[in-house]
């Protein structure tokens, strides 16, 4: 079987061609704008903005390059992220369009608009049907699963929890709603901080199953009739629901990648990773570490699966950063993802992603 192609081009510049330029060559030469229609047709573009405090996010000059080719391509592109289920500058449509426009991601620098694709508060959702091993029903960001066209553009990072955060880390994760998120990080059901909670009762108003209580004026959830939708963290106006991330970091790899699959499924879709600034943790993080490895380049494929692979080749080819997470964790395995976070197994994403059909392993690397 023929290997996946995946693009590759590094960020050496001239006075001829910058690096947006050079991005935007490298996306046509990858067949974006030839093997797909974008005549009148929405293109979702999936970015992660950076939490506030972060600065290791992708640049706004990037997005607009995508955005621009789709319009060239003659589609409506817009940029878009879901809410995130902790606390933080994302977890509801308005902090987080602030967010985005803080760091830089404005109608006004990337060209085109910015839909929180779970709308207000986390809970506009498309339930999509997988009947994967982990996931029968996945629940993706409405505004996501709308448009007609699918592309990934990531910062391709180091991860607490999964290793790395590549392109199935940014679809997966990034696209399921407040209750997806809960879904991939947990088997268990939702709890109520008694001493956060105010007992204003809009939890229980969501709950279709009547499983929320108040007695001594707090909410208190019964697992027996709860079935984990997480609607009620979504909700609350104080965050006093909180998921149990009771999940191994394998099985969060395998549930991510049937997520990703559910995003990707039956409409065209294209992936780009840029390995720069590969900081040690997430961008959700509002701080950033010394990255761990020097600039790798830009890359791009239509297969999710071979992209990361190609990207944790790159960055397992390169020296490690003086002074980073990485050098003072020591670096023995050849696996600098392994070495900064040992606890995780970046290689059960990847497995899982073949095993569902989401895309391959092995790939070609044509440099540009």
């Amino acid at each position: 079987m023929e290997k996946s192609k995946v693009y590759f081009t590094d960020f050496h510049a001239t006075f001829r061609e910058n690096l947006p330029q050079k991005l935007a060559r490298l996306i046509k030469t990858a067949g974006m704008l030839n093997e797909i229609d974008f005549t009148n047709k929405y293109a979702a573009i999936k970015i992660h903005f950076g939490e506030l405090g972060n600065l290791s996010y992708l640049r706004p000059n990037y997005a607009k390059v995508v955005a621009d080719l789709v319009k060239e391509g003659g589609g409506k592109p817009f940029l878009t992220d879901c809410n995130t289920l902790y606390v933080g500058s994302r977890k509801n449509a308005l902090d987080h369009l602030d967010t985005a426009y803080e760091n830089g991601f404005s109608p006004f620098s990337t060209g085109c608009h910015v839909l929180i694709g779970d709308g207000l508060k986390g809970t506009d959702e498309t339930l999509v049907p997988i009947n994967g091993e982990y996931i029968k029903e996945a629940k993706i960001g409405r505004a996501i699963m709308d448009a007609d066209i699918f592309i990934s553009l990531t910062h391709f990072k180091g991860h607490e929890s999964t290793g790395f955060g590549g392109a199935l880390k940014n679809i997966g994760m990034g696209c399921g709603s407040r209750a997806g998120k809960m879904d991939m990080h947990s088997a268990g059901k939702p709890n109520v901080t008694a001493k956060t909670c105010i007992g204003c009762k809009t939890c229980a108003k969501t709950c279709a199953h009547d499983a929320i209580s108040f007695p001594d004026k707090k909410a208190v959830i019964d697992h027996n009739r709860c079935v984990g939708c997480g609607r009620c963290i979504g909700v609350c106006p104080v965050d006093a629901v909180e998921p149990p991330y009771d999940e191994s970091n394998d099985i969060l790899n395998y549930k991510i990648a049937e997520y990703t699959y559910a995003v990707v499924k039956d409409r065209p879709s294209f992936h780009i990773s840029l390995v720069t600034d590969v900081s040690p943790n997430c961008d959700c993080h509002a701080e950033n570490d010394i990255p761990i490895i020097p600039n790798v380049g830009m890359f791009a494929s239509f297969d999710p699966v071979a992209l990361d692979m190609a990207c944790v080749d790159a960055v397992n080819r390169q020296p490690v950063m003086a002074g980073s997470l990485l050098e003072k964790h020591g670096s023995s395995h050849h696996d600098h993802f392994t070495d900064t976070h040992p606890d995780t197994n970046w290689k059960s994403s990847i497995e899982h992603g073949v095993k569902i059909g989401l895309g391959r392993a092995d790939y070609e690397l044509i440099t540009i």
